[in-house]
């Protein structure tokens, strides 16, 4: 990826497709204001449903990427740093190597705001926690913080999601790129049933994307 000039925006997420359902009208509004976006993502997606279209981790890991890459195509996110992290295994990788990896992308991006998972990892999946926890370790390193902003849903009924639940206080009409963001959904083909489930659980936030900004220090 290029550093040439600071990036508006970063999001670091453990799976090929957690960039999209959130976040994708907020990247639009970015790259069709000719701002930077980029994005981290830490593992291939192996583990993911296939529907039928890979017949093994590794032809899944290798479309996932396809898809991936023409997500970000929709998006207008041209810059991305794809990593080999294990689909399912980042709770098992030390956290301060996650957090090293989360601080040298910022350290070389500079970008105003990371975007991430909130400490619950929203669905309590490991994964979603794993990164969260390694993004907010990697800005305690930092002697220069850009905003953090994690993804922020309706309150979950787990009541241990709801422990460490972040409510949100930053909301974007997605309205307006609608039509943009359901194509670029539908790229991640081979996670359909992912976005079935999305939409039957949180079908405002298909229109209404929601973040927790955490405030600074004053």
């Amino acid at each position: 990826m290029t550093t040439s000039a600071s990036t508006n925006l970063l999001l670091i997420v453990p799976h090929p497709d957690d960039e999209v359902y959130g976040a994708a009208g907020l990247i639009m509004r970015a790259t069709d204001a000719g701002e930077r976006v980029a994005l981290v993502t830490l593992t291939r997606g192996e583990k993911g449903r296939t529907l039928g279209l890979a017949n093994s981790p590794q032809e899944l890991a290798e479309l996932r990427e396809a898809e991936l890459r023409a997500c970000l195509g929709v998006l207008g996110v041209q810059e991305h740093r794809h990593l080999t992290y294990p689909d399912g295994g980042l709770k098992d990788v030390d956290v301060s190597e996650l957090a090293g990896v989360a601080a040298n992308a910022i350290g070389e991006l500079r970008p105003h705001v990371v975007l991430t998972f909130p400490p619950n990892g929203s669905n309590g999946h490991p994964d979603h926690v794993a990164t969260s926890a390694a993004v907010r370790r990697a800005f305690e390193s930092l002697d220069e913080r850009p905003e953090l902003w994690f993804y922020a849903g309706p309150p979950p009924e787990d009541p241990k999601l709801l422990e460490a639940y972040l409510p949100p206080n930053v909301e974007m009409d997605a309205s307006p790129y609608l039509e943009r963001k359901l194509k670029a959904i539908a790229q991640h083909r081979t996670q359909a049933l992912s976005t079935v489930d999305f939409m039957r659980k949180f079908p405002g936030r298909i229109l209404r994307e929601t973040f927790h900004r955490v405030e600074r220090p004053s």
